[in-house]
């Protein structure tokens, strides 16, 4: 099979190599790879700067957001040869917390998970790969060129939940949401704010090309101004909040109205900001608001994305897989894309 690869730490290391085909152990699905996108966190490992190999190993194989074709199956793992899945990436503890015990991995609390194509285990960017049953999800057959957003949309399926888990503390009943950053994150976390029939608002700094226009095909509205501005403007009562951005992130918390939820979806780097601590703490007691940090997804997110896929326009989703690659030209995937919104490499040629 082929693989992308890299030694975590290690930059400008990524290649392509020819590895054994795998062997599924015991139970396993064997998978056909045919999709592999390509996002923020993959660019951070090619840099040097994240990333960790499986143990008394140098290299890597890449990849966590995946969508392949069953090839085999054993009998009663639920899936059958010629199914579309996508694989869940993070696996609990070897001597797991009561978070990873309880099928809660997303949560785990020790820090001793692994993650497919992250740490320490092996991802899915292979022309072939193995998975446990309990850690796949059946992707809709209609979704072959897109459903390898089954990882990203997971990961706001769980933002979603995290919002209304902390709003049904008391009454709830939300009518509008702000998502700040129009990236893949972003446009999902709006494309299921749609699917619940808010009012929904999306902010970015561009004004013209692949964002504003997909954003209006989602029958959203699309804002450029300043964040405080949209804030007051709009006045909404959830904010998903997707760029990192730390100057966005706390004109949310600033903004936020009575009874707000933030969630907190992207990852700041680090950089030293003024700002009126009392103030913010007054606005988050006094208005009963909350504020929540959400990363990564357990097998449940993964499954509600799916659906969420499954009932969205094809069309709305193929547009925003903005650069498809084949796998030889794996090095243009992880070069800047400004004007696009995702980007997929081809894994098998497609026929």
């Amino acid at each position: 099979m082929h693989a992308l690869t890299v030694a975590p730490g290690r930059e400008n290391s990524m290649r392509v190599e020819t590895l054994a085909d795998p062997e599924p152990a015991g139970g396993e699905l064997l998978v056909e790879g045919l999709l592999l996108g390509v996002c923020g966190t993959d660019r951070e490992i090619v840099s040097g700067a994240h990333g960790a190999a499986p143990p008394g190993r140098e290299r890597l194989v890449l990849g966590h957001e995946s969508l392949g074709r069953v090839r085999e199956a054993p009998p009663g793992s639920g899936f059958a040869p010629g199914d579309l899945v996508a694989g869940v990436v993070r696996r609990p503890d070897p001597e797991p917390c009561g978070a990873c015990a309880r099928g809660q991995f997303d949560m785990c609390r020790n820090g001793r998970y692994t993650e497919r194509g992250i740490k320490e285990l092996d991802g899915f960017g292979s022309t072939a790969w193995t998975v446990d049953p309990a850690y796949a999800v059946r992707v809709d057959p209609a979704l072959e060129r897109v459903g390898v957003l089954t990882e990203p949309a997971s990961v706001v399926a769980k933002a979603w939940e995290q919002v209304t888990r902390i709003g049904e503390r008391a009454w709830f009943e939300p009518r509008s949401v702000l998502v700040t950053g129009a990236g893949p994150i972003g446009l999902l976390a709006a494309l299921l704010g749609r699917q619940r029939g808010l009012e929904v608002h999306v902010l970015d700094q561009v004004e013209r090309g692949a964002k504003p226009e997909l954003v209006r095909l989602l029958g959203a509205a699309y804002h450029s101004a300043d964040a405080a501005e949209v804030l007051r403007r709009v006045r909404p009562d959830v904010v998903i909040e997707a760029t990192g951005a730390p100057a966005v992130a706390f004109e949310a918390m600033i903004g936020l109205e009575a009874y707000g939820v933030l969630c907190l979806t992207g990852v700041s780097p680090g950089r030293t900001l003024r700002l009126d601590a009392g103030a913010l703490n007054r606005e988050l007691v006094l208005e009963n608001s909350a504020v929540v940090g959400s990363v990564n997804a357990n097998r449940t997110h993964f499954a509600d994305a799916a659906g969420a896929l499954a009932a969205a326009d094809r069309e709305w989703l193929d547009r925003v897989i903005t650069r498809r690659l084949p796998l030889d030209r794996f090095a243009e995937a992880f070069e800047p894309d400004p004007e696009g919104v995702k980007t997929v490499l081809e894994l098998t040629p497609r026929g």
